[in-house]
């Protein structure tokens, strides 16, 4: 019988703002995130308030407003190298708006923010479909539900 092998991770997990720090035990993060990694990756994931999420997302692309997650990402290959950046109030918000577990949401939210650190965009049509049917690949794997069907 076959193993799959998934990619090598190195992960560094902060938590700035510390509210959901027992949703996201660092063995759940990893498997997350390399359920949906193609190469080996350097990743750090970083919980922080709405201000500090606000500061970054006005700093580097110019919105003024706190976002769910900001991806970095540094290098695509041969080694991956991102850091990823949550804004705890948000995802909060988000999952009660999509009234599903905040784990649930930040599970996606990972998934998502890692495709984006590998080179997966949804500015087009075609790219927003290829990076869905990805997403929701990984998530039912892991056990969780697709994200796109409310």
């Amino acid at each position: 019988m076959s193993r799959i092998v998934k990619p090598e991770l190195t992960l560094s997990l902060q938590f700035a703002d510390p509210r959901h720090r027992a949703e996201l035990p660092r063995h759940k993060v990893a498997r997350w995130l390399r359920a949906a990694l193609e190469l080996p990756a350097e990743i750090t994931v970083r919980i922080v308030g709405d201000d500090e999420g606000q500061a970054l997302n006005r700093d580097f692309r110019g919105k003024d407003y706190p976002t769910n997650v900001l991806t970095f990402d540094y290098e695509h290959e041969p080694v991956v190298q991102a850091d990823l950046v949550f804004a705890a109030g948000v995802v909060e918000r988000e999952a009660i708006d999509l009234e599903i577990a905040v784990v649930d949401h930040y599970a996606h939210l990972l998934v998502h923010g890692v495709l984006h650190a590998q080179g997966y965009d949804h500015e087009l049509d075609d790219e927003a479909a290829a990076m869905e049917a990805r997403e929701t690949s990984v998530l039912l794997s892991l056990g969780f539900a697709d994200p796109y069907r409310r």
